[in-house]
This record gives structure tokens, C-alpha cells and sequence, in this order.
């Protein structure tokens, strides 16, 4: 019974790594072309929970296998969350430039769009995932997915705003630097919790 449990879970976790794959791609598209830094800086977040469902699947093979490479894990984990950090960092300084000499036009009906089908794509991960009571594998995925959730919903209605009024573009970048100050958190606690990992795994690993 172990094994169809876990193996549910695998291919959960396949599923909501498509979408937050897809939803990257779509996401940068939209940004670039709308002139919208928040949209950018939600692709970035959605890419880290690529990552950490990546990370997810990876647990769960191993888990499988058997405890044959403990370093394997917190190596990814590093080189994902460090790799994260530096993009967060980069359209932060981008956010702080942007208000600071001002946002440039961005169109708010592509923003608003997209943002309204990754909250939507973000409610059907959670649906996906379904009963995660008692796994913290599964629960961290799933409080990533309302998290995205409820970003998607922020970067909405400043897309919103700014369609209605035509203007307030500075709530592009101050939305997208809220959305970088959190995931670069999240990927400092996760590059914490990596060299934790690494420094307690045995050395001939």
C-alpha cells in the first residue's frame, strides 16, 4: 500500500510540476511584453516551486531507492535556491530602479489576464494535490501553491488599477519587489536548510 501512496504522490507532483512549468514560460512571455516587472518577478516565483516540486520528486525517488546518495539532495537544493536568490536579486534591483526613476508604461490587460489564469492554475494545483494532512513533503508544496495563489491574485489587481486609471505604473514594481523580497526569504531559508544538510551528511557520501 506504501508504494501506490507514494507512487500517487509522484505523479501529483508531475503534474503540478507541468503546470508551474508552463506557467514560467507564460508568465516571462506576458511580462516581457507588457512591460510588466510584477508578472516577471511572479514567473521567478513560480519557477522556485518548479524547483522545490522538482526537489519534492527527487525526495520521493530517493525515498524509494533507499539512502544511497545523502548529499544529492542538499546539493540540488543549494544550486536551486542559490540560482533563485540571484534572479530575485536581480529583478529587485530592477524594482528599486523602476520606482526610483520612474515605471514605464505597462499594459494592464495582458497583466491582468495572465495573473487571473495563474491564480487559476494555481487553485487546480491544490486540487491536485488534494488531502496533504500529515506530509510535510506535500504540505510545503501546497502552501507554496496558495501562496502563488494569493500573488497572482496582488499582481491582478495592480494590473487592474492601472487598465482603469491609465496610469499608477509604479504599482508594477512595487508589487514585483514585495513578490522578490519573499521568495528571496523562502530561497535564503532553503540555502540555510541545504548547507545544514550538507554539513550533517557523511563525508564519503
Amino acid at each position: 500500500m506504501g508504494v501506490d501512496v507514494r507512487m500517487s504522490q509522484a505523479r501529483r507532483l508531475s503534474l503540478v510540476l507541468a503546470i508551474n512549468i508552463a506557467m514560467v514560460f507564460g508568465l516571462l512571455a506576458v511580462g516581457l511584453v507588457a512591460h510588466s516587472l510584477a508578472v516577471i518577478a511572479a514567473g521567478a516565483d513560480y519557477l522556485g516551486d518548479a524547483l522545490g516540486t522538482g526537489l519534492s520528486l527527487a525526495a520521493l525517488e530517493f525515498s524509494r531507492r533507499g539512502p544511497g546518495h545523502p548529499r544529492a539532495r542538499p546539493f540540488a537544493a543549494l544550486f536551486n535556491s542559490s540560482f533563485l536568490l540571484a534572479v530575485t536579486v536581480a529583478v529587485a534591483a530592477e524594482a528599486v530602479y523602476r520606482l526610483s526613476s520612474g515605471a514605464p508604461e505597462v499594459r494592464g490587460l495582458p497583466v491582468v489576464i495572465v495573473s487571473l489564469l495563474a491564480a487559476a492554475a494555481m487553485i487546480l494545483c491544490a486540487a491536485i494535490l488534494g488531502d496533504v494532512a500529515g506530509d510535510l513533503n506535500m504540505q510545503s508544496v501546497m502552501l507554496d501553491t496558495i501562496a502563488d495563489a494569493a500573488a497572482a491574485i496582488g499582481v491582478a489587481a495592480s494590473g487592474a488599477i492601472i487598465l482603469v486609471t491609465g496610469g499608477h505604473y509604479w504599482l508594477d514594481p512595487l508589487v514585483a519587489l514585495v513578490i522578490a523580497l519573499v521568495v528571496a526569504y523562502h530561497a535564503l531559508r532553503l540555502v540555510r536548510r541545504a548547507l545544514g544538510e550538507l554539513r550533517g551528511a557523511p563525508a564519503g557520501a
